[in-house]
């Protein structure tokens, strides 16, 4: 391995200024990392390199911090579900179709996971969280992917069920969650030891309407007790939203905090339909005020939210009120860059103006504010001292051009097609756009194999006997 490398007077330099918890940009600038740490940051560097990388034509910017997703079983649902949404479930398709596609072959979700963790590296990926149902292999693929990343087994109590289409009911059984809690800490446990040393721990309790008040508490008591992240999802819908009102009487958030699960070692997956959401008519204004004053974190995820037809109101009203957000990529496809683009556009979209959110912030929530919501200072950023995780930007490729201001041509123009490489822990896992870590066409080609058993079934699983090509028909009809 080599010992120190210098990338010598980059064009551009993102650099991370810790006092005042920005980033920066740098010309003609110089990053300097010897093994695993980056040394110097900034221009002149002088010291000796075992590699020298002309930095001309590059922008050099910190990995993509991802807070939220489901590799496991995510991308084999491509084609099935960019336009699910049932209406009489406010446009959701989480109950819907979902159900019907999980994956029952555990031999299929390491090859789902290999795609997303591609597509994770070349969009600058350089940490997750990867909130997946356990798998015997799970812990050994994603250690070969060459990310950094935060194992987040699920688990929960009840599982979502309807059986006319307009209403979810829901099937506990705390015995078998509570197995699976214990489950998941010893699989946690497991990825925390492993000799990689990226691989940490997050406790996953998977859905706040599926999770009784004992086993969130008992979560966030272990959380705490091991120095652990904690991830739910929660205000994702509004038949979630009107399922926890009806129950407790106050909002999801508002009853999260009630039994004492916010704080900062607590991330909120979505937290969409909070009480100041036009579409829930809520007489309270006190959600965004509570996340900011606990500290707890949100992940924004707004790719598959707006699949939906949904959105939040709005991105920048949350960051104004002090509440640390970060960005997931949630679903297929696994695109950091395409999320924080679309951030952007929706964020303004629903505020009805421009200037309620910036690129800078949007860059900031998918770097800086995922670390921070991780509880660290040493990634999300370029400053000597962190992790040298970092993206090189080819910013001579022609959707970059004319460079102007490379963060925007990157996030609004060229996307992931200008990731050159890609360093984790000062290891380059992606070399002039390709994965090194591991086959992505193959795993591709085993996944398109994979797709055609899915849903084979699905007209026994669904409540109203349809088959797959009924609740998910192909775009055109075949002639």
């Amino acid at each position: 391995m080599t010992q120190t490398t210098h990338i010598k007077a980059a064009d551009w330099v993102i650099a991370w200024e810790k006092e005042a918890d920005r980033h920066v940009y740098l010309r003609d600038a110089d990053v300097v990392f010897s093994r695993d740490r980056l040394v110097f940051v900034g221009s002149g560097y002088d010291g000796q390199a075992d590699e020298v990388i002309d930095g001309r034509g590059l922008m050099v910017m910190p990995g993509l911090v991802d807070l939220h997703s489901h590799p496991l079983h995510e991308p084999i649902y491509r084609g099935f579900s960019e336009e699910l949404g049932n209406p009489k479930l406010y446009q959701s398709g989480l109950y819907d179709l979902k159900p019907l596609l999980r994956i029952r072959d555990p031999e299929s979700m390491p090859v789902s996971a290999e795609v997303a963790f591609c597509e994770m590296l070349l969009s600058g990926i350089t940490t997750l969280a990867d909130l997946s149902f356990p798998n015997p292999s799970w812990i050994e693929k994603l250690a070969q992917s060459g990310l950094r990343g935060y194992v987040a087994p699920m688990y929960r109590e009840a599982a979502w069920y309807t059986e006319n289409g307009h209403e979810i009911k829901f099937r506990w059984d705390e015995v078998a969650g509570r197995k699976a809690f214990d489950e998941a800490v010893a699989f946690c446990e497991q990825a925390e030891s492993h000799p990689s040393g990226r691989l940490k721990a997050m406790l996953c309790p998977a859905q706040i309407d599926t999770c009784t008040e004992g086993l969130l508490r008992d979560s966030l008591a272990v959380a705490k007790e091991k120095g652990w992240p904690l991830q739910t999802h929660m205000a994702q819908s509004v038949v979630e939203f009107n399922e926890m009102t009806r129950r407790h009487g106050v909002t999801p958030v508002q009853w999260a905090h009630g039994i004492g699960i916010l704080g900062p070692e607590t991330i909120l997956a979505h937290v969409v339909f909070i009480d100041e959401h036009s579409w829930v008519h809520w007489p309270t204004q006190d959600d965004l005020r509570l996340l900011a004053e606990t500290g707890t974190s949100v992940v924004h995820c707004p790719m598959v939210i707006s699949r939906y037809g949904l959105t939040m109101q709005h991105l920048g009203k949350y960051i104004a009120r002090g509440v640390n957000v970060a960005i997931g990529t949630d679903t297929q496809p696994q695109n950091m860059i395409e999320e924080m683009r679309c951030a952007a556009y929706y964020g303004r979209i629903a505020a009805g103006q421009i200037h309620c959110l910036t690129t800078g912030q949007v860059f900031h929530a998918a770097t800086a504010a995922g670390a921070k919501a991780l509880g660290r200072d040493d990634i999300g950023g370029l400053a000597p001292g962190m992790k040298a995780d970092l993206v090189l930007v080819d910013l001579n490729h022609p959707f970059m051009k004319p460079v102007r201001d490379p963060l925007r041509s990157l996030i609004y123009s060229a996307a992931d097609r200008a990731v050159r490489d890609v360093y984790v822990d000062g290891v380059k896992v992606v070399g002039d756009g390709k994965v090194l870590t591991m086959d992505h066409q193959a795993a591709c080609n085993r996944l398109q194999e994979i797709q055609k058993q899915v849903g084979a079934d699905t007209a026994k699983l669904d409540y109203a006997g349809r088959t797959l090509e009924d609740i998910s028909p192909l775009t055109l009809p075949l002639a």
